[in-house]
């Protein structure tokens, strides 16, 4: 059996990474988290490594033009990307990956790995998303203005994706996402 990519995606607040958290720990011996490369500031609570590999705007774009991702994408005025030599190394070995990466991101994947599966968690409703923004304290009023102006496009784009998700119980969300992962990886 060959190694898949599975892609999660939504917008920001909507629950990816306590998501990306449970399948990592129900499947910790089949798949591995790709950690993705930024530019924004480290947060509260977050290490460099585990979250994210943080590093400056200079060093991300030389990296770009090493052609060092397999995509990247400038988000929030931040940029993102998932390091090639990351995913390339884990698919080799026949290991599955799981990205936590934006729409933008996830399309390109599919387009450089076809077999990629790609789930789509959607908020219940937007002004749910704004509440769970302004309950994590992390941003500012106009930060979390674009970040639900940005939520609208990337529910658009959810149409692209092979699964959507409706995270209005987190529980359920996740059984939905594990059972998901679960059968693709029986499809090999």
């Amino acid at each position: 059996m060959g190694a898949r990519l599975y892609v999660i995606s939504g917008p920001s607040g909507v629950g990816k990474s306590t998501i990306a958290h449970a399948i990592l720990d129900k499947f910790k011996d089949s798949i591995v988290y790709s950690i993705s490369m930024t530019t924004r500031p480290i947060r509260c609570g977050e290490l460099d490594g585990r979250e994210y590999k943080f590093t400056t705007v200079e060093e991300f774009e030389k990296l770009i033009g090493q052609n060092a991702f397999v995509e990247h994408a400038k988000v929030h005025d931040n940029y993102y990307g998932t390091p090639r030599e990351q995913i390339e190394n884990a698919v080799a070995r026949g290991i599955n990956v799981l990205l936590d990466i934006d729409t933008r991101g996830a399309q390109n994947i599919k387009k450089n790995y076809p077999d990629a599966v790609l789930i789509f968690i959607a908020p219940p409703s937007i002004e749910e998303l704004r509440q769970r923004l302004f309950k994590r304290h992390t941003d500012s009023e106009d930060v979390i203005e674009r970040r639900i102006h940005n939520a609208i496009q990337e529910i658009e784009m959810s149409s692209k994706y092979d699964y959507i998700v409706k995270n209005t119980d987190l529980a359920q969300a996740v059984d939905e996402c594990e059972s998901i992962i679960e059968e693709n990886m029986k499809k090999g």
